[in-house]
C-alpha cells in the first residue's frame, strides 16, 4: 500500500519537501549537541529535564488519545468514527515515533539507551515507560495496517487482530499513566507529588489529542477533499469539550491544594510559575497565557452554534492545543525543578539548540502523519470509488 503513498500533487511533494528541510535542519544540529554535549542546552544541575522531555510528556498524551476513537467505534458499535478511526490510529503511530526520539536526543548519546535493553531494571519507572511506549507503537502499527489492507480487500479483519485492538484501549491508558509516574515517584518535587497527577494527565490527553486529530480532518478536508464525517466531528468535539473542562478542574483542585494547606514545598513551584518567584518569572506569562487560553476555548466549545462552525471548532481546537501543551510542556518541567529542595531558583529556557532540535523530530512527526494519512485517504478512495 505504501505505493499510494508516492502519488499527489506539487503541494504534496512541496509540503514533504519542507518537512524534509526542517528534518535536515534538526538532525544537523543534533549532530552539533551530540559533539558539544548538553552543555549547549539550557539544562543544568537543578533542571536535568527541559524541552525535549516536556514533548515527550506531552506527546504521550496525543498517542494514548486514539482510544477515545477505538472505543466507541469497536466497543460501543459507533460506525460514524468508521472514517476517521484509522487515522486516530496513524496519529499514535507517529506521537510514539516522536516520543521516543525526544528521549534519545535527551540522553545525549543514543548509546545510553542499549543500557535499558543489556541491564533491565523493573523496579525503574523509566524502563516500564520505555516497554510499554514500544508495545503500543507495535500495537498500532499492527492493528492499523492490518485493518486497511483488509479494508482494501473490501473483507473483513482477520479474528486475531479483535484481541489485539481489546488489549490496545488499556494499553492506552497504561502509557500515560505510567508517563505521570515518572514524575509523581519523586518524594522531592512538591509540584509533582500529586496522586493525581495521572487523572490531570489523562484528561489533557483527552483534550489536546482528539483537538489535534479535529484539526487534521479539517485539514484534510479542505486540501484533500475527505469528509470525515459531521458527526464524528462533532462526536470529538463534545469530546474535547467534556476533556478541557476535566482538565481545567483537577487543575483547581491542585491550586486548593495546595493554597488551603500552605505547604512551601508545594505553594513554591505554583507561586513561581503564576506569580514568579524571589524575582524569576520567566513562565508566568506563558502560564497564565495558557490559562487564558483553557477557558477561552471552554467558552467557545459549550455554545452548541459556536461549536457547530467549522472555523470557530478549529480556533478552539487550537487554543485547547496551546493550553495543553504549554500546562504539560514547559510548566510541567520547570514548574517541577523550580525551585529547587533547597528553595533556590535557577530557571530554564530553552536555547536555539533544543528548539531546532525539537524543531527537527516534529517535522519528522508531520512527515510520518502526512505518508501514512495518504495511503489511508488513497485505500478508502479505492473502495469509494
Amino acid at each position: 500500500m505504501l505505493e499510494l503513498a508516492l502519488r499527489g500533487n506539487r503541494l504534496y511533494w512541496g509540503w514533504l519537501g519542507l518537512l524534509g528541510a526542517l528534518l535536515l535542519t534538526g538532525f544537523i544540529t543534533y549532530l552539533y549537541q551530540y559533539n558539544q554535549g548538553l552543555m549547549v542546552t539550557g539544562m543544568s544541575r537543578d533542571v536535568s529535564w527541559g524541552l525535549y522531555i516536556a514533548q515527550l510528556t506531552f506527546l504521550v498524551g496525543v498517542a494514548a488519545s486514539a482510544v477515545m476513537l477505538v472505543l466507541p467505534y469497536y466497543l460501543h458499535h459507533f460506525k460514524d468514527f468508521g472514517r476517521i478511526t484509522i487515522l486516530g490510529e496513524f496519529l499514535a503511530i507517529a506521537a510514539v515515533i516522536m516520543c521516543m526520539l525526544f528521549v534519545t536526543v535527551d540522553l545525549g548519546k543514543p548509546s545510553r539507551l542499549l543500557n535499558i535493553f543489556l541491564h533491565p531494571t523493573p523496579g525503574s519507572v523509566m524502563f516500564w515507560d520505555v516497554n510499554v511506549l514500544q508495545g503500543y507503537l507495535l500495537l498500532n502499527l499492527v492493528i492499523g495496517w492490518v485493518s486497511l489492507e483488509a479494508e482494501r480487500k473490501q473483507v473483513a479483519p482477520p479474528g486475531w487482530v479483535k484481541p489485539l485492538i481489546y488489549l490496545s484501549i488499556p494499553w492506552a491508558v497504561s502509557i500515560h499513566t505510567v508517563t505521570a509516574f515518572l514524575y509523581a515517584g519523586l518524594p522531592g518535587r512538591g509540584y509533582w507529588l500529586t496522586a493525581i497527577l495521572a487523572p490531570r494527565f489523562l484528561a489533557s490527553a483527552f483534550a489536546a489529542g482528539p483537538a489535534v486529530l479535529i484539526i487534521l480532518a479539517l485539514v484534510i478536508r479542505r486540501v484533500a477533499g475527505f469528509d470525515a464525517g459531521r458527526r464524528a466531528i462533532d462526536t470529538l468535539a463534545k469530546i474535547v469539550t467534556y476533556a478541557i473542562i476535566l482538565h481545567l478542574f483537577f487543575f483547581l483542585l491542585e491550586v486548593f491544594t495546595v493554597l488551603y494547606s500552605d505547604i512551601p514545598s508545594h505553594k513554591a513551584h505554583l507561586t513561581y510559575l503564576y506569580l514568579g518567584l524571589h524575582g524569576h518569572g520567566a513562565l508566568v506569562g506563558w502560564m497564565w497565557a495558557a490559562l487564558v487560553m483553557g477557558v477561552g476555548a471552554v467558552v467557545l466549545l459549550l455554545n452548541p452554534r459556536w461549536r457547530g462552525r467549522y472555523p470557530l471548532l478549529a480556533f478552539a481546537c487550537v487554543m485547547v492545543f496551546g493550553c495543553t501543551w504549554i500546562d504539560k510542556g514547559l510548566g510541567m518541567m520547570a514548574g517541577g525543578f523550580t525551585p529547587n529542595p533547597l528553595h533556590e531558583v535557577t530557571e530554564y529556557i530553552p536555547t536555539w539548540v533544543e528548539i531546532l532540535i525539537s524543531l527537527g523530530i516534529y517535522s519528522l512527526g508531520a512527515l510520518i502523519v502526512t505518508v501514512l494519512y495518504k495511503v489511508a485517504l488513497g485505500v478508502k478512495r479505492e473502495t469509494e470509488g
